[in-house]
């Protein structure tokens, strides 16, 4: 510790919100270089170091090989597959002094593809999976907690490529179990969720979510096994209704109903029911937003759902990607006058919208829910100020273009297997895996000769571990009130011997102590500052979070040292000669 490059900080960094990244900065794992931008001190380069070794032995065993691509990318691949423009604002892009584009990878797709599209051109040199490990870059708008969601990261991408779909399903859950295999060795609890394949492409699709209060990430789960994230819940189909009896549309004067609340408030006063209340389930509210697909061009899109439920931004995104989506303003709908702020109604959107022409075949286009069956009647906008209709029928009175999962899961919701009611939880995401098939490889052409000699399109799945995220949720889940408690397995040493007195004699001791772990292959630590007092060195015990100390003080007079365990705060006192064969038997 005397000559160790760290400096250890007793306050919270103002700009830290989460325990991760107060108790990576303060214990000098990490120091700040911009927003989002983190340099690497030698204690997290070790214990960095031993999580990537841990993915890396991991994906040996399954068979994967390791490739390294470089960081700065040529523009070209990324045009083939139309990602130059899909990737939109969150790319780093570059030009080079003859003025020839490049980026900074997001990610490495195309260069896997054409690295097996340059080397391979038969069906018996298949299937191969490659890897790396390696830095990532994404200009995130709002970089936050550190390291979990950073401009640059450390991230293993791994890509599989099969002659076939039935290869890419074995592929995938042998990568799907070695995934499972290193959280196991991790000690870390992980929920694999179904997911949305976004922008990535593909078919299957699956995240590994760390559990935890501060993740940014919804998922679901049932007491039947059903998880999934929120973003890909779907709800299940409704039964159309018979609307035989329902009377026809009725326009209604609702003053100032411009909120749920206020409709329902007013629709019972003004229409009042036999059987029951009007509730905010009996009403269809219709929200506006806007598209800007990749390209640039905007486009207005109304969305219908039931009035009790809120849109989920998110979910309309994981569906719409990848168009960038956000509410419209008042100033989109200037050039709509038909759609009337707090009073829009069906009447004049989707088929029914009379801007439609051979020019503009989906003026105003109109996605409503799944929630909304065929045949309900609903009490929405009239498209007049002051005004809603009654009793409007789904199927009878209007048509949408489409449906889209865009309202919020809430507690409670069935499974969409039927395996019981919802649960909502917040994550982390660490993994995410797909199964991309052809998209890449058909973009960029990646063909084999077959059994048969004919060409044949390769098979392709895309499998990502967020390895600075995976070292944050590690300290997520392993800190207490005085700092970090590493697990052995990455902790950047696994005994810290600390000195508790001044005496020579006692550092001898520890040098000796630190020569006979060492012997036994057990990394040590050694608090050698002759200037600390001893409280402050149990300190920074306590906020490094090594797993195990050994005490060399006053007890070394009558020829003992102390054994603690960080994370059980366990204390022994042992023959100073017995201390390594007494520390196999304490952390047993």
């Amino acid at each position: 510790m005397s000559t160790l490059f760290v400096r250890t900080l007793r306050e919270d960094p103002a700009d830290a919100e989460v325990a991760s990244h107060k108790l990576l900065v303060r214990g000098s794992y990490i120091r700040r270089v911009a927003p989002g931008i983190y340099t690497w001190l030698p204690l997290g380069l070790k214990v960095l170091s031993k999580l990537e070794t841990i993915v890396r032995e991991e994906m040996d065993a399954m068979g994967a090989q390791e490739v390294l691509f470089p960081g700065l990318l040529p523009r070209e691949p990324y045009e083939a597959t139309n990602r130059w423009t899909e990737y939109g604002p969150t790319v780093f892009k570059l030009k080079d002094r003859k003025e020839a584009d490049y980026l900074l990878a997001p990610t490495h797709e195309e260069m896997f593809t054409l690295l097996v599209k340059d080397l391979y051109s038969s069906y018996k040199d298949l299937p191969v999976v490659l890897y790396q490990i390696q830095t990532k870059y994404r200009d995130e708008a709002r970089p936050r907690a550190g390291v979990i969601r950073g401009r640059e990261f450390v991230m293993k991408d791994a890509y599989s490529f099969n002659i076939d779909d039935d290869g890419l399903d074995a592929t995938y859950f042998t990568m799907r179990e070695s995934y499972q295999k290193i959280f196991q060795r991790l000690g870390l609890p992980i929920a694999i969720c179904r997911a949305m394949s976004g922008a990535m492409g593909g078919s299957r699709s699956e995240e590994f979510l760390f559990p935890c209060e501060i993740g940014e990430d919804t998922f679901v789960r049932s007491p039947g096994g059903y998880t999934a994230n929120t973003e890909a819940v779907t709800t299940p189909p409704l039964p159309e209704l018979d609307y035989a009896g329902v009377p026809a549309p009725e326009p209604v004067d609702t003053p100032d109903a411009t909120t749920i609340e206020t409709l329902v408030a007013v629709a019972n006063d003004l229409r009042p029911r036999v059987d029951r209340a009007w509730e905010a389930a009996d009403t269809l509210k219709n929200v506006v937003v806007t598209l800007t697909h990749p390209a640039g061009e905007r486009e207005l899109l109304i969305i219908g759902l039931p009035g009790e439920r809120d849109v989920d931004m998110k979910r309309v995104e994981a569906s719409l990607a990848p168009a960038e989506v956000e509410m419209a303003t008042p100033e989109d709908l200037k050039a709509f006058p038909e759609l009337v702020p707090g009073y829009i109604g069906p009447e004049v959107i989707g088929p029914q919208s009379a801007r439609r022409s051979e020019d503009e075949p989906m003026a105003l286009r109109y996605l409503i829910d799944p929630h909304l069956a065929r045949g309900s009647a609903w009490i929405t906008g009239a498209n007049e100020p002051n005004k809603h209709v009654f009793n409007l029928v789904y199927g009878r009175d209007f048509e949408a273009d489409g449906t889209i999962e865009a309202a919020e899961v809430v507690a409670g919701d069935e499974a969409p297997d039927g395996s019981g009611p919802l649960e909502i939880a917040r994550g982390i995401e660490l993994g995410h895996i797909f199964e991309l098939g052809r998209k890449y490889s058909e973009a960029l052409d990646l063909k084999v000769l077959d059994q048969n000699g004919k060409s044949q399109i390769v098979t392709m799945g895309s499998y990502g571990l967020g390895v600075t995220r995976t070292l944050a949720a590690l300290a997520e889940f392993n800190h207490d009130e005085a700092g970090l408690v590493w697990p052995e397995e990455i902790a950047p040493a696994t005994v810290q011997i600390l000195v508790t007195g001044k005496g020579d004699e006692l550092f001898e001791k520890a040098d000796a102590l630190a020569r006979e772990f060492e012997a036994e292959g057990i990394e040590v630590l050694v608090d050698d500052r002759k200037k600390v007092s001893a409280g402050v060195k149990f300190k920074d015990f306590e906020l490094l979070g090594v797993p195990y100390g050994v005490v060399v003080g006053r007890g070394l007079a009558d020829g003992t040292v102390e054994l603690r365990s960080r994370r059980t705060g366990e204390r022994v006192e042992v023959p100073v000669g017995e201390a390594v064969a007494k520390f196999a038997e304490f952390k047993a």
